[in-house]
């Protein structure tokens, strides 16, 4: 799903206070103490320079009343506005955060923010992008068990049991909103809700306080950022309310925690099976944040202002959250941490022990894309499961050739089949949009009647064959892993080799025909699993020396619950509605991560969120089913810029051997190494260490020049209490990696021992600038504890 932007005639900007809790106003909660002041934006002050600012400040210190909070907030717009009303300078407030964050978002214009930006006390000013936030969006816990070496009752039952299903864990999830009455989210044989539970249930439109349970424990809504910069929300599109229309985030909540549903299947019965998310026992909060786009349809996306995500993220930290799963992000390339809503958002959570699981992105298979790049939070990429939708395509030569789709197609005879490059109005495309399948540019008379070939995978390429009068479209791909899509009419999407055989039928046979046949999902499929070729790839543009994404997870054709309010295309077109629905994305990845995190925090309740990361990553695979390295979707090796440290192994993390830990302060430390504060009442030490030094579970040195680099790690045993660790490592080509001491014996659980890792880079290096990959890993002979490299050299 992607996020679409706001119009650009007014900003939003956010402001947050030095070390002061971040607090969200703006929004009356029916049914709940008035912790919240709706503020109400005052027409009269847009302007076309005025836009949204967030004003940071750090965190809430000392006792402050809520209305103390929100003066000292306005004290800064009193001191900017000129006016001698504090009431008329209150007008231009949007949202004042008041529980953990300290800041405040308003409407000002460049001058004003900038004015604020130089007070004491404010660590950054940023502008709310209207442009920035994006949605990135049953068998894959089938899948899962596979490449945990385990039969699926072994993984399924073990963990799950050890982790009593992640019963008390409470999981927030920051989204589109939530379907209540989905089966996935019934509380049927659970338990009271957690005493340590300090959330809502916000009533509003189509929403009250009966749609929570013990289930569905919690949800919220904001958008006064939205508003301040769309205007008063279209009421005819979406509930004012957690109510999701949109079916993102009932499908990311379902996948995190939604319980155990028999004979789930997407349209036309396709996937057929038990639906469940990966802890099906956990609490579930909902935080909706994102809104239609104005004069958008909904298959065009929604759009998430940064002002109402950090008033999401300071809330859900008050409630008692343990996990936060956030798919969403920013548009790929440069945003420093000062600037990210959702990177400021993270590490208060962070600070407090909840882990945070974010997604990578959907805008791969282009290199440095990767979003969401904090090294406090868990970045997510995307890889597929063993499972396929085959609907093939018979040629009139009885050729078989391999397609895929969701699309429910009733076998017909063979009809002739055109390519679209050959059956276009004159005029309508040019050299590099021929073949396309573009709106408008097939001809009825040449069409009609007929199997068309299009050289695009998209929906409207679909209709665009039925607008002129086609049977059928077959679509074409380069890749050999295919996002499925649920069409209105028969369609299938052929794969890359299959694509060229029916491109040569074509051109050599005097009458070419062809028909498809009807869709069938397959399970076992191999190799498994593949990268997503959607899925945001390395190097990290914020820093380098940092290695993101983290980890890939299941995010291609995942089926689990969504809105009734919203057909599977959420197209005007489309009247179907259904109750689960398939979707790709790391998106979908991404509340796969989550539930195991709330598992691991279930079994391990003393790990900080810096140990599950890294157990999650040291006990990852690079290889497939088949046990042959893992493929992206053009067939080559992937590597760490696209899968991080591996694919999952969720009951491996349970017993990672060592971890690689990290605290809050050292996430500040690292902030140094950048020139970066975000806490003022941490002073860096006059000496920095280098951004590779954070006790990261892998390593990234860009640009290494001179004759080596030294790095440091440390590791705290969880395994054995008497275990010695063995040194394994496979250096990038043309670097060398020494690692000293290549023996670590312990002689007790906790006890933490160091290492120094040295990269030289080789003479015969010839690709400066360009990056090389490898791994290390201790072995204790039961466990194995691998780590990826990346390394670049300067010219």
């Amino acid at each position: 799903m992607h996020y679409l932007t706001y119009p650009q005639k007014q900003k939003l900007y956010y402001v947050l206070p030095v070390y002061a809790k971040v607090m969200e106003n703006c929004i009356y909660l029916d049914n709940a103490p008035n912790l919240f002041q709706r503020t109400k934006v005052d027409p009269n002050i847009l302007s076309e320079e005025t836009k949204v600012y967030v004003v940071y400040l750090g965190e809430h210190s000392g006792e402050k009343t809520l209305k103390e909070i929100e003066d000292h907030h306005c004290s800064f717009l009193h001191s900017v506005k000129g006016t001698t009303s504090k009431e008329d300078a209150k007008a231009s407030l949007v949202h004042s955060y008041k529980n953990v964050i300290n800041g405040f978002s308003a409407l000002l214009t460049p001058q004003e923010a900038d004015m604020i930006s130089r007070m004491e006390g404010v660590i950054s000013v940023f502008h709310s992008d209207p442009h920035e936030i994006k949605p990135h969006t049953t068998r894959s816990w089938d899948f899962v068990s596979l490449l945990e070496g385990t039969s699926l009752i072994n993984y399924g039952e073990e963990m799950l049991i050890n982790a009593n299903y992640g019963e008390d864990i409470i999981v927030g999830v920051i989204d589109t909103g939530v379907w209540p009455e989905s089966s996935s989210f019934n509380d049927e044989g659970m338990g009271p809700v957690p005493k340590s539970w300090k959330g809502i249930c916000q009533e509003g439109v189509a929403f009250n306080s009966s749609h929570c349970n013990r289930k569905l424990i919690g949800a919220r809504y904001y958008l006064n950022g939205y508003e301040a910069i769309v205007g008063p929300l279209n009421e005819t599109r979406d509930f004012r309310s957690p109510r999701d229309v949109d079916g993102h985030g009932t499908h990311t909540a379902a996948t995190v925690g939604g319980r155990r549903v028999v004979n789930a299947s997407a349209i036309g019965g396709f996937a057929n099976g038990t639906a469940t998310g990966g802890a099906p026992n956990v609490r579930l909060a909902i935080y909706k944040v994102c809104w239609p786009a104005p004069e958008q349809s909904l298959a065009e996306g929604t759009t998430c202002d940064i002002a109402d995500i950090i008033a999401a993220f300071d809330a859900a930290i008050s409630d008692g959250v343990h996990v936060l799963s956030v798919s969403l992000g920013s548009e790929p390339g440069k945003k420093y941490y000062t600037q990210n809503g959702i990177a400021i958002g993270s590490l208060h959570a962070v600070k407090r022990n909840i882990i945070v699981a974010c997604s990578a992105g959907n805008a791969g298979p282009t290199p440095a894309t990767v979003a969401n790049v904090a090294p406090w939070m868990i970045t997510v990429g995307a890889s597929s499961i063993d499972r396929v939708f085959s609907s093939p395509i018979m040629l009139g030569n009885g050729m078989i050739v391999e397609g895929e789709t969701v699309t429910p197609i009733r076998r017909t005879r063979l009809h002739p089949l055109v390519y679209a490059g050959d059956v276009e109005i004159k005029g309508t495309t040019a050299s590099n949009t021929t073949g396309l399948c573009l709106p408008g540019t097939l001809s009825r008379n040449l069409v009609r009647g007929k199997v068309v070939l299009c050289a695009s995978n998209g929906i409207q390429a679909s209709m665009e064959v039925k607008r002129a009068g086609g049977v059928a479209t077959i679509l074409g791909t380069q890749y050999n892993e295919i996002q499925v899509t649920p069409f209105l009419d028969p369609t299938t999407i052929a794969f890359s080799d299959g694509l060229n055989t029916i491109v040569t039928y074509i051109q050599t046979e005097n009458n070419p025909m062809a028909t498809l046949l009807p869709g069938k999902t397959l399970i076992g499929i191999k190799p498994a699993p593949v990268m997503a070729p959607f899925s945001s790839k390395g190097p990290n543009t914020v820093d380098p020396n940092i290695l993101k994404p983290d980890i890939t997870a299941p995010g291609l054709n995942i089926l689990a619950a969504w809105s009734e309010a919203s057909s599977p295309l959420k197209l005007p077109e489309d009247r179907r509605f259904v109750k689960y629905n398939m979707q790709s994305g790391t998106s979908m990845s991404c509340p796969h991560v989550s539930a195991v995190i709330a598992l691991l925090k279930s079994i391990h309740p003393d790990w900080s969120s810096a140990a599950i990361r890294s157990a999650l990553m040291t006990t990852s695979t690079i290889n497939n089913v088949v046990g042959k390295p893992i493929t992206n979707a053009t067939g080559d090796d992937a590597n760490s810029f696209e899968y991080g440290a591996g694919h999952f192994r969720p009951s491996r993390a349970v017993d990672p051997g060592l971890i690689y830990d990290a605290t809050y302060n050292d996430y500040l430390l690292y902030l140094c190494s950048q020139n970066i504060s975000l806490d003022s009442s941490f002073n860096c030490p006059e000496k920095v260490p280098e951004a590779s030094n954070l006790n990261y579970p892998s390593l990234a040195i860009a640009n290494i020049n001179g004759s080596s680099r030294t790095v440091r790690r440390v590791v705290t045993n969880v395994g054995k209490g008497n275990s010695t660790y063995v040194l394994a490592v496979r250096s990038p080509p043309g670097y060398v990696v020494d690692i000293v001491p290549k023996m670590l014996r312990f002689s007790k659980l906790g006890e933490k021992r160091s290492f120094n890792i040295i990269v030289r880079a080789e003479s015969s290096v010839e690709r400066r600038n360009e990056f090389a990959f490898g791994w290390y890993k201790w072995s204790d002979g039961v466990h194995v504890v691998r780590s990826p490299i990346a390394v670049s050299s300067s010219a």
